[in-house]
């Protein structure tokens, strides 16, 4: 499979873009684990263009996490295509386009998921910011606003007209936002489409080696992309990597390896951020490692990993579950 100028190999799994997780520190753990790609958390077209500090830090990519790309989101043509000027200038692997962010505060201002009520305007930003770079650009959206708009098999077609070099389907819709079942049939119908070119990447509920080696076998998509699945859990990779490839599981990946590497996990962000906002973004990485449900009581555990903000405490509290696993 390829995007642009990207060698990938057959069945790659890319780290879905997301907010408040995919920061740097995430993502190089992800790539050691074999990511064949990640993306940065989504990046708003217009902090961007305003020079919001937060907002361009978030450009900041490695070498070390290559490939890797940008997610960049908005609700008009002047921003996104001035956005994506500014993104190119970061140098990443490709620029995708976000029409698929379920959430109010960006879908109910018209951006994200709420270009699915405005085609015409999504396919105008997409086909002026293809236009404004040489970056390859990517789309990233769902099935429709609802399930009496599901219009992803024409939608493609007309993303792809626009000069798109893959596109990402989630299996649900908006209204959906991340209730009930991804529908991977549709996904797969756009996949099988004749008049489709590009990669098509399937996205929705994939938790487990299993799903995974399912959704390539039955749906036929070129590539998959992770994103809840992969919240304290950035070995699930090697995981799956392993099961795709034919290789037996890792028998070293063992509960007091994982515990190492969310701990490693967060010296990673404390060192390339600052203790406060690294502890933040990696605690709910801890909160929600599936490596902790067989603790008893871990309710009150997971609202302690939630409250510190210390570091030595965080560290104090993997240390206790280590033991109580053991």
């Amino acid at each position: 499979m390829k995007i642009g100028n990207i060698e990938f190999g057959p069945q790659p799994v890319f780290l879905a873009p997301m907010e408040d997780v995919t920061d740097i520190g995430f993502r190089l753990l992800c790539k050691r684990f074999g990511a064949s790609m990640v993306y940065t958390e989504f990046v708003s077209a217009e902090a961007l263009v305003r020079s919001i500090k937060s907002t361009v830090n978030k450009l900041t990519i490695s070498n070390e996490e290559r490939p890797v790309g940008i997610q960049i989101y908005g609700r008009d043509v002047v921003s996104m295509v001035e956005a994506a000027k500014i993104v190119e200038e970061a140098h990443p692997d490709l620029i995708d386009l976000n029409f698929g962010c379920p959430v109010k505060k960006v879908a109910g201002k018209g951006a994200g998921a709420g270009m699915l009520r405005n085609v015409p305007l999504m396919l105008d930003i997409t086909r002026e910011v293809v236009r404004a770079v040489k970056t390859p650009v990517t789309v990233k959206t769902r099935l429709g606003w609802d399930q009496n708009n599901l219009i992803i098999g024409d939608l493609a077609e007309k993303l792809q007209d626009c000069g798109i070099q893959a596109l990402t389907i989630h299996g649900r819709t908006r209204s959906q936002m991340y209730t009930g079942e991804a529908d991977w049939t549709l996904i797969g119908a756009v996949k099988s489409n004749p008049r489709i070119r590009i990669p098509i990447i399937g996205n929705g509920d994939i938790t487990s080696t299993e799903q995974a080696q399912t959704v390539f076998e039955r749906y036929g998509v070129d590539a998959i992309m992770i994103g809840r699945g992969t919240f304290g859990r950035p070995w699930i990779f090697k995981e799956i990597r392993d099961r795709l490839d034919g290789r037996p599981a890792d028998t070293s990946l063992d509960i007091n390896r994982k515990i190492d590497i969310l701990e490693e996990q967060l010296r990673i962000n404390i060192s390339r951020i600052d203790e406060y906002r690294g502890i933040l973004h990696t605690r709910r990485h801890l909160a929600a490692s599936p490596i902790f449900k067989g603790i008893p009581d871990f309710r009150q555990t997971r609202i302690a990993m939630l409250r510190t903000t210390a570091a030595s405490e965080l560290i104090d509290i993997l240390e206790t579950c280590r033991k109580r696993l053991a």
